[in-house]
C-alpha cells in the first residue's frame, strides 16, 4: 500500500502581476525533480503538492476532487503510470487543467492523451521559462 505522503512546498514570492496563485498537484516519480518542482513553483507564486506515483496523486484528487487547479504528471512512473492517472481523474469531477511531462512517448500514447483531453503534453527537460508561458496559456492573467 502506497503512503499518502506529498510534499508541500510554501509559497515563497509573489505572483506576477495580474496571475492567480495556483495550486499544483505534482506526480513524478524523481524525488530530485519534485524538490526542483517545488522551487520552480514556489518562485511563480503557486503552491504545489508532490507525490512519487499515480496512485498517490489520485487517492488525493479521489479524497478532494477541487484540491488543485493544475495537475502536472510524469507519463513513466512506477505503481501508476500518467496515462492511467489521467484516465482514471476523468472519471472524478476533477474540474483543473492536466498537463504531461514525458522525456518519451510514442505517437500511439500521446494521442491517449489527447484523447483523454489533456491540456498540454511538454518533453522533459521542461525549462521554467518555457513552463511559465504554458501556465499563462492555461491560466491568462484576469
Amino acid at each position: 500500500m502506497t503512503s499518502l505522503s506529498p510534499v508541500h512546498h510554501p509559497v515563497t514570492s509573489g505572483t506576477p502581476a495580474g496571475a492567480r496563485p495556483l495550486r499544483v498537484l505534482y506526480a513524478d516519480d524523481m524525488e530530485e525533480l519534485r524538490v526542483l518542482m517545488g522551487f520552480v513553483m514556489a518562485r511563480e507564486g503557486h503552491q504545489l503538492e508532490a507525490c512519487k506515483n499515480g496512485e498517490t496523486a489520485l487517492a488525493l484528487l479521489r479524497a478532494a476532487p477541487d484540491r488543485c487547479d493544475l495537475l502536472i504528471t510524469d507519463h513513466h512512473m512506477p505503481v501508476m503510470n500518467g496515462l492511467e492517472l489521467v484516465r482514471r481523474t476523468r472519471g472524478l469531477p476533477y474540474a483543473g487543467k492536466i498537463i504531461v511531462f514525458s522525456s518519451e512517448l510514442n505517437p500511439s500514447v500521446q494521442a491517449e492523451y489527447l484523447a483523454l483531453r489533456v491540456d498540454r503534453v511538454l518533453a522533459k527537460p521542461v525549462l521554467p521559462g518555457e513552463l511559465r508561458q504554458v501556465l499563462h496559456e492555461l491560466f491568462p492573467p484576469a
